[in-house]
């Protein structure tokens, strides 16, 4: 049985769907090509998790963050960076959409064109959530711990309503900056300074 989790303005709501047995990832696919304007991820144990739109404000942010690590992705050249609609399947078998991601290109070049052009199989190196007024703390905390425990080397996880970012690293408690005027990403992602006067 398939279980659809949707995310509501505060509360997760689960849906039983019975006649639907457990969504193998080609079925997933086309789930998600199906319902396109949806913001969907699968969960390891194969809940499907249907999110509202972000809120515009939540959306100035993301795109300000991708604005950031692009330019910076662009100029350093190692890797490819990643906006909030891209979807990969973590090797836990989770298919995840964070915020923003950044993976090294030996890695990405790595895949085959069809696992590009679909959920690729594949953590990213680099990943950040943006924590909006609808998102439960401790769901992005345990999303920022499954990137680690499937091979992500650094994670960011920006807690707007707190004013607080938590810096998460492979074997290491999360350490957590208060009001930050900047994070950086040294040494996983050299050079790559975030600005948070525009993120807040």
């Amino acid at each position: 049985m398939t279980t659809l989790l949707i995310q509501t303005e505060s509360t997760p709501l689960t849906v039983e769907l019975p006649a639907i047995a457990q969504m193998t990832n080609d079925q997933f696919y086309e789930f998600c090509l199906a319902n396109r304007d949806l913001r969907i991820e699968r969960t390891a144990s194969g809940e499907v998790i249907i999110m509202p739109p972000a809120f515009s404000d939540t959306g100035n942010r993301n795109f300000n963050i991708a604005v950031k690590l692009g330019g910076w992705a662009e100029q350093d050249g190692t890797g490819l960076g990643f906006d909030s609609s891209s979807g990969f399947t973590l090797p836990n078998g989770a298919t995840r959409s964070p915020d923003a991601a950044w993976i090294k290109l030996e890695r990405w070049n790595a895949l085959t064109e069809a696992q590009k052009a679909s959920f690729a199989p594949i953590c990213p190196d680099f990943v950040i959530e943006l924590r909006s007024s609808s998102d439960l703390l401790t769901t992005l905390q345990n999303k920022m711990q499954e990137y680690l425990d499937n091979g992500a080397s650094l994670g960011w996880l920006i807690d707007r309503t707190n004013r607080q970012v938590y810096i998460y690293r492979p074997n290491q408690e999360p350490e957590i900056l208060a009001d930050p005027e900047s994070v950086s990403g040294d040494p996983t992602l050299p050079g790559f300074v975030l600005q948070m006067t525009k993120i807040w």
